[in-house]
């Protein structure tokens, strides 16, 4: 009998694990600065206990926010129930997302009311309706996750 602990074998590779890359074609439509190649990873392969910690870091990053602000104002679209213009956000949009960072860090962000529209329905006269959000709550809904979800 010896004092030395028994070493433990290394974990083997599956024959089928994903190369690098293979993951990150599979999550193509997720924003590359935010979800890195190990995060996407670990979305593959599951984790422990099927929860994240601490995704809203990601949520009220000043990066992940402006780049967020700006697909909504390239984009364009209407105003919502506070009729505020793409332009006026567009104006403003370092006042507007440095807000919604102090808001959502103090766990105060409140999303506004939906404006509703109706819409033609494609080969029919019948319409549809359709929410229209405000550009600001646009903004928030392109974050990575809900801020209220841990257990994604």
């Amino acid at each position: 009998m010896t004092d030395r602990p028994e070493e433990q074998r290394p974990s083997r590779v599956p024959t089928t694990a994903p190369q690098e890359g293979e993951i990150r074609a599979r999550w193509g439509w997720v924003e590359p600065m935010v979800w890195a190649e190990c995060m996407l990873a670990t979305l593959e392969t599951g984790f422990e206990g099927g929860k994240w910690f601490r995704l809203i870091d990601k949520v009220w990053s000043p990066k992940n926010l402006g780049r967020s602000l700006e697909k909504v104002v390239a984009k364009g679209g209407s105003a919502g129930v506070d009729h505020q213009s793409v332009g006026q956000i567009k104006a403003r949009k370092d006042q507007t997302r440095a807000k919604l960072e102090q808001e959502l860090r103090a766990n105060q962000y409140q999303p506004q009311a939906v404006k509703r529209v109706w819409i033609p329905k494609a080969g029919s006269k019948e319409k549809r309706p359709l929410g229209v959000p405000t550009l600001r709550d646009s903004n928030c809904a392109r974050s990575p996750a809900p801020r209220h979800r841990t257990d994604l």
